[in-house]
């Protein structure tokens, strides 16, 4: 199993963090505007990209300004079944924000494109806690 690891440092309080990963206010400033969200175990979180399916992600465990984990129910089929988690670490001068998503059957094309999308995420995260201006898909240049 493959998985895409990636860390960004954040100079915003953990709970500031963990508000914009759980919120639907958080989510739309960070990854796509066309969602809806709700901060509790269990619920089904949707996200939508354009022309592409409504990804879904059930959220599996939260704990405040700590830890979110989804799990992939509904995506691309290569999404399918695979975890998504964001460790929520407080250092000395940031908040360390690591995103893990888990489970990928194999390194494709597609696993790569989806790296650099996350690496892109934890920098829309990075503006949205510390600037209050995210890159959501409808916003992006790149």
């Amino acid at each position: 199993m493959e998985k895409i690891e990636q860390i960004n440092y954040i100079k915003a309080s953990a709970a500031v963090v963990y508000q914009a990963l759980t919120t639907q206010a958080g989510l739309a400033k960070v990854w796509t505007q066309d969602l809806v969200v709700k901060p509790e175990i269990g619920f089904v979180n949707e996200f939508g990209f354009g022309d592409e399916p409504v990804t879904k992600m059930k959220i599996v465990e939260l704990v405040q300004d700590q830890k979110v984990v989804w799990e992939c129910i509904a995506s691309d089929p290569e999404w399918i079944g695979t975890g998504i988690s964001f460790d929520i670490i407080r250092r000395e001068k940031a908040t360390a924000v690591i995103l893990k998503h888990y489970d990928w059957r194999e390194l494709t094309e597609f696993y790569q494109y989806c790296s650099y999308n996350w690496a892109m995420f934890l920098f829309s995260l990075k503006l949205h806690c510390e600037e209050d201006k995210g890159t959501p898909f409808q916003e992006r240049q790149f």
